[in-house]
């Protein structure tokens, strides 16, 4: 059976299969619903159920609380329909303009950057090109029909090969090979691109990148497209890491500071040990932004790094820093064991 969805306000429609979810029948026709994970963790693809029923799968609770599903709140990429459905989101511009594709990839390079990060380049067919927004990402596909997620960290533009920064998770199904089985030349398939945290180019509002870890993969992208395009826009990058080691690229955004016009840097550490010598800034990154902006109001921000962090970042820039809601951007970086642990199902 097939139902009819209408988007409000923008009144586009697409159909959408009883065992299929929203986001995936308006991904397959195009239509800009927001999204991150794709899982049920980071709560970017919720909206509001204005007309019919769905039900939600597993999902977690800060994504989608009962309250809120009481009040009509739904979170689309895991919410299927039982009957024809009005609903209400906020539509990302231009998100179907490149084509999702499956391609085969082969490993041209390996290089660790730290002990946990491995730098991950990978070669397309000499035939095929990817074409994306800086801040997007792709999903591995794994032979058991599992699939894991990591952001392009290199702009489109430089796309001779696809970087993607790599962290480790101690038996993960993914990372473990990476960092002790996988060589170059390597077959890898892929999907993508996919995700709806990218570089806004119509706006001329000063950026405030903020990055834990990894997340510094597409803040990275981002900051190359803008640098490529000659925004002009002024560019505040704020990375933080637990030890100074973290920030594996601290070099390369020292050198951006030095040599792009407008650009600030500020390196964060949470949990420098005296043999670090760390004589930086200290505290969580989304703090060390606010205390030196304390009126976001005329900002755009783009955050991407753990869960804590985003939605922390959100929720105080928002209330205490005067940031418009629509002008905060995010991806927030979930393990498949912090789905399980946190995962729940609502009626």
């Amino acid at each position: 059976m097939t139902f009819q969805i209408t988007v409000a306000p923008s009144g586009h429609q697409f159909s959408c299969a009883a065992d299929e979810t929203v986001l995936a029948a308006a991904i397959r026709a195009g239509v800009g619903l927001p999204y991150g994970c794709k899982n049920g963790a980071c709560g970017s693809c919720k909206g509001k159920l204005l007309s019919g029923s769905v039900t939600h799968g597993t999902h977690q609770a800060k994504a989608l609380s009962v309250a809120e599903e009481e009040t009509g709140g739904a979170l689309f990429c895991c919410a299927t329909p039982h009957s024809d459905l009005q609903i209400e989101v906020r539509e990302v511009a231009g998100i179907g303009e490149f084509p999702i594709k499956k391609l085969p990839s082969r490993v041209a390079k390996l290089e660790r950057l730290t002990d946990d990060v491995m730098l991950l380049a990978l070669q397309l067919p000499a035939s095929e090109r990817l074409q994306y927004r800086a801040g997007q990402y792709i999903e591995f596909l794994l032979k058991d029909g599992k699939r894991r997620s990591y952001s392009m960290a290199n702009a489109p533009h430089l796309d001779e090969q696809i970087t993607l920064h790599i962290r480790h998770t101690p038996g993960g199904l993914f990372t473990d090979p990476v960092f002790n089985t996988m060589k170059e030349r390597d077959i890898l398939r892929f999907e993508g691109p996919h995700g709806t945290f990218f570089l806004r180019d119509d706006s001329a509002k000063p950026m405030v990148l903020v990055a834990s870890g990894t997340g510094f993969a597409p803040i990275k992208a981002i900051i190359e497209q803008a640098i490529h395009k000659k925004s002009g826009r002024p560019m505040a990058l704020y990375w933080g890491g637990r030890r100074p080691q973290d920030l594996y690229m601290n070099a390369l955004c020292e050198e951006w500071a030095r040599t792009v016009p407008g650009f600030t840097y500020v390196p964060v550490v949470s949990n420098a040990l005296p043999e670090d010598h760390w004589l930086g800034r200290t505290d969580f990154v989304h703090r060390a932004v606010m205390d030196d902006m304390p009126d976001l109001s005329g900002h755009q921000v783009y955050a991407c790094g753990v869960p804590v962090m985003v939605d922390a970042a959100q929720r105080e820039f928002v209330a205490v820093c005067h940031l418009p809601e629509d002008e905060f951007f995010a991806d927030a970086f979930t393990s498949e064991a912090d789905i399980a642990a946190n995962a729940t199902v609502a009626g």
